[in-house]
């Protein structure tokens, strides 16, 4: 049953993929990459993952497709604003025909490793618990100093945001 799941999954991975790819209008592109994002989500949970499920959860699909979305929507691009892009499917086909002496070198090295147990590992694998820890006890200054930084970035967007000047009109001053 895993082994369908992640088939399946795999296959959606590669279809919104793909659908971001070809689709000419942002949005729908956008739409795909969220289903990219949710698929590999997915994967993370077969892998008993939680804290990568989550943290793919949460900062790709939630966070960093919200700020895309919000950005499409803000820009409000027309169809007719798109560039043409007369060669796009050439330029997809000679990179997925670039990607496959890659692939046949991945899967060739793949094969010659020596059987292992390829089972799920259980015990504290993926679990946030240790992530924590860790994170707490050896990298808390760090830690804190990112979260100063992105306090910072934050405040610098809202300034930028607000010092927008309205536009004088042409022929008064």
């Amino acid at each position: 049953m895993t082994d369908i799941v992640f088939i399946a999954l795999s296959l959606f991975a590669i279809a919104g993929a793909v659908a971001m790819l070809v689709n000419k209008k942002p949005l729908n592109s956008a739409l795909g990459l969220l289903i990219t994002m949710l698929s590999i989500a997915g994967l993370f949970t077969l892998l008993s993952a939680s804290f990568l499920f989550m943290v793919q959860i949460i900062v790709y699909a939630g966070a960093i497709m919200t700020l895309i979305l919000f950005i499409l929507m803000f820009l409000n691009i027309k169809d007719e604003e798109l560039p043409d892009e007369p060669k796009k499917y050439m330029f997809i086909g000679l990179g997925a025909a670039l990607m496959i002496p890659l692939n046949v070198l991945i899967l060739k090295a793949v094969s010659k490793l020596p059987n292992a147990d390829l089972s799920i590992v259980e015990g504290d694998f993926g679990d946030i618990k240790p992530v924590g820890i860790t994170l707490y006890n050896n990298w808390l200054v760090s830690f804190e100093l990112i979260s100063i930084l992105l306090l910072v970035a934050l405040v610098g967007s809202i300034v930028l945001a607000k010092r927008r000047k309205p536009k004088e009109k042409r022929g008064e001053q």
